[in-house]
């Protein structure tokens, strides 16, 4: 990618109730305001390959507060891409300028093409995706959060050397994509957990299906009831967390990772001396999206 990009780093948090063991938060989401985490990850091997076909169109799919749509619309803006997405929920049509995620991707000159959920549904198979040719022209396809073998290939490279003296390797997990990634360039000593942040036994398939590892697991005690689905204990963790240690986590994803390692610390989960790398994948654009649907429940709102 051709735009400002920021290095990565890894912030010590300070333990009070459990002195003997470390944790360091790797800042992924330093790496770029808007393309940040993970979704910079995913996406930079995908843009080098839609440049190397001569691909000056991107597709994509996400829901209305995707923080892959947001990073794909500023990414293709600045590298001379036309951006595509196709959106989860009809309803959404008439909902952009009230959406910050959807007006800031069409700000950047995002097209949008709404769809009914079941219809959404279909967005992997052959015919579906024939269609959308038929309607817009030849595309650059990347998936519902950026995961293929690409994204994958772009998660590799989060850690680096100074990563290799952690013994947990933690983060979020939506699509497979980056734990994937992680799963690969961690070493066998390391144990690589992934906190689902939505419902399903399906990741752990999906997630095999890329990986030539075993040294992970997947701890699915954190998701709160679904993708995007919060209360007033995450919303009270996550704005104590940032006053605590001046770092802003993202409610559908980060949020309830952190929220999980700290559960287990609480229940001796990591033995006396383990060192432990949270991966911050980002995705803060979406705190605004989700205000609004906090104060339209009478819900605190994350600072």
């Amino acid at each position: 990618m051709k735009f400002e990009l920021k290095n990565s780093y890894n912030q010590p948090i300070t333990l009070s109730n459990h002195t003997q063991i470390e944790l360091h938060v790797k800042r992924e989401d330093a790496i770029h305001q808007f393309v940040s985490g993970n979704k910079y990850r995913k996406l930079k091997y995908n843009l080098e390959e839609a440049k190397r076909l001569n691909q000056r169109t991107l597709l994509t799919f996400g829901g209305a507060f995707s923080n892959h749509i947001a990073a794909t619309a500023v990414a293709g803006r600045n590298l001379g891409f036309k951006t595509i997405g196709v959106i989860r929920g009809e309803e959404l049509f008439n909902q952009v300028e009230s959406n910050p995620t959807l007006r800031f991707a069409k700000q950047c000159g995002m097209q949008f093409k709404f769809e009914t959920r079941k219809i959404y549904k279909q967005k992997s198979s052959k015919q579906y995706l024939n269609k959308l040719k038929d309607e817009f022209g030849d595309f650059y396809l990347i998936p519902e959060g950026g995961t293929n073998a690409f994204a994958i290939k772009g998660c590799e490279e989060i850690l680096t050397e100074i990563d290799k003296s952690f013994d947990f390797i933690c983060c979020s997990v939506g699509t497979g994509g980056t734990i994937s990634g992680l799963i690969n360039c961690s070493k066998p000593s390391q144990q690589v957990l992934g906190f689902p942040a939505l419902k399903g036994d399906f990741l752990k398939q999906d997630i095999s299906k890329f990986v030539n590892q075993s040294n992970w697991e997947l701890i699915s005690d954190y998701d709160f009831g679904g993708y995007a689905k919060i209360n007033k204990e995450l919303i009270s963790f996550i704005n104590e967390f940032k006053t605590e240690y001046k770092i802003s986590l993202d409610p559908v994803y980060t949020g309830k990772m952190m929220y999980g390692i700290f559960n287990l610390l609480e229940n001796n989960y990591f033995p006396k001396g383990a060192k432990i790398l949270a991966i911050h994948t980002g995705g803060l654009q979406g705190i605004e999206g989700m205000n609004a649907v906090l104060r339209k429940k009478n819900l605190p709102k994350i600072e």
